[in-house]
């Protein structure tokens, strides 16, 4: 029983230290939160546009476009990394086979660039 009171007692200090810390943020955040936000505060951001209750409410599509398209460069970073940690021990065919997906990636860019899908006005 000593054994695996060795094995877990870091574990539990561990999860204990963070309940704490957890509990004390949540605390200091409830103490010192400003509790009258100005209309400019609790206006929308980041989407573009106002609330609605409508589900069918029509809106931009340029919305949809620039989320697609930071998915799309966010996954190529994602393939780029490990890509670029194993840069030294790749054959040539893989280095090869990345500059083929950077380039069809170039040219989508390229694409929607010149249809003006990066235009916001």
């Amino acid at each position: 029983m000593d054994y695996l009171l060795n094995e877990y007692l870091p574990i539990l200090v561990f999860a204990a230290m963070a309940s704490a810390l957890a509990l004390v943020l949540m605390l200091a955040a409830r103490i010192v939160a400003v509790r009258n936000p100005d209309p400019e505060k609790v206006s929308a951001y980041e989407c573009g546009f106002n609330a609605f209750d409508d589900a069918r409410m029509k809106f931009d599509v340029r919305f949809y476009l620039v989320s697609i398209l930071f998915i799309i460069f966010d996954l190529e970073i994602a393939f780029l990394f490990p890509w670029a940690v194993a840069f030294g021990s790749l054959t040539e065919v893989a280095f090869w086979s990345m500059m083929v997906f950077l380039g069809v990636l170039t040219v989508g860019f390229a694409y929607e660039w010149k249809k003006g899908a990066l235009e916001w006005a």
